[in-house]
């Protein structure tokens, strides 16, 4: 008796373990790889971190309002940040809000590690001072980070016209195809070709499309690429011969720019090797000598 209920009750079991499998499959499949990848707490943990950014965002962007600044300066400021790649509305108010906030974390952490007690009114004067001017000084370095990632990569994007264009394609559709095949290998030149499409699409002329970006990156190398491009379509010169030209050029302009950083590091290296390494090859050399005429002298003077 005993031995056909467990009999009957092994075979339900493995029944309903058959239905569960059969009819819960994918609800199964999808817990297991669940627990093995947590997709869901990764999706989770990112999206917590993205809405506490949106959150610091917007609390740092209303401190931009303590800020007095006027128009014409607020439009220096955008133009700066579409140069340094950030070209949507809250950037300027996160840009005047982090000159407000920077000054009273630096002055916070002066009250904290006790620096403003040896001169108050010097320290917290430095503090604030820099904090206002650091936003400025980061901008900068984005902008002349971006430029240069622009300058380094042009010729190779012109490269890639030259090549779409002896294929047979338009400029335009060169500029589309050129943005879709470089988008990852060169991301800055990329997006403000992006741009020159949009604004062409919107109905812009080509040649202020074109002007626009030169504007926009402020990069001489640019400028000089416009120019050329303008000067090809008025006077009906071929496109393909003068970019490979300009392209040919710049890469002589990387080479002799790389060659003469190459040329600046024997004076750059002075300094290093006078207060480092000459230092540490008398104390090597002369070291022992000193030792063996100090224990020397010694000896001379006990006897």
């Amino acid at each position: 008796m005993g031995f056909a209920a467990l009999t009957f009750i092994f075979v339900f079991l493995l029944i309903a373990s058959g239905g569960l499998i059969l009819f819960y499959r994918e609800a199964m499949i999808q817990r297991v790889a669940s627990a093995i990848t947590p997709r869901a707490k990764q999706g989770s943990f990112r999206d917590t971190i993205e809405h506490t950014g949106s959150t610091l965002s917007s609390v740092v962007a209303r401190f931009e309002r303590v800020v007095p600044k006027s128009t014409a300066e607020m439009s220096v400021v955008r133009q700066r940040l579409v140069r340094a790649g950030y070209r949507s509305d809250a950037a300027v108010k996160l840009f005047y809000g982090a000159k407000v906030l920077v000054p009273l974390i630096l002055c916070f952490f002066a009250f904290t590690t006790g620096a403003g007690s040896y001169s108050p009114f010097f320290v917290y004067l430095v503090a604030l001072g820099l904090g206002f001017l650091a936003p400025d000084f980061w901008l900068g370095n984005r902008i002349s980070a971006r430029q240069a990632r622009i300058r380094r990569g042009l010729p190779d994007v012109l490269d890639l016209l030259v090549i779409c264009i002896e294929a047979g394609l338009s400029l335009d559709q060169s500029v589309v195809r050129t943005t879709e095949e470089l988008s990852l290998a060169q991301p800055a030149v990329c997006d403000e070709l992006d741009i020159v499409v949009l604004e062409q699409r919107a109905g812009l002329p080509r040649a202020d499309a074109w002007k626009h970006f030169a504007e926009r990156t402020d990069v001489e190398s640019v400028r000089n690429l416009v120019s050329v491009l303008v000067q090809s379509e008025k006077f009906g010169t071929s496109i393909a011969k003068t970019l490979r030209v300009h392209s040919d050029t710049l890469r002589t302009q990387r080479r002799q720019k790389v060659e003469e950083q190459a040329a600046k590091t024997t004076v750059k290296l002075v300094f290093p090797l006078v207060f480092f390494i000459f230092p540490s090859l008398f104390l090597v050399t002369l070291g022992p000598a000193a030792i063996t005429v100090m224990e020397s002298f010694n000896k001379y003077l006990i006897h």
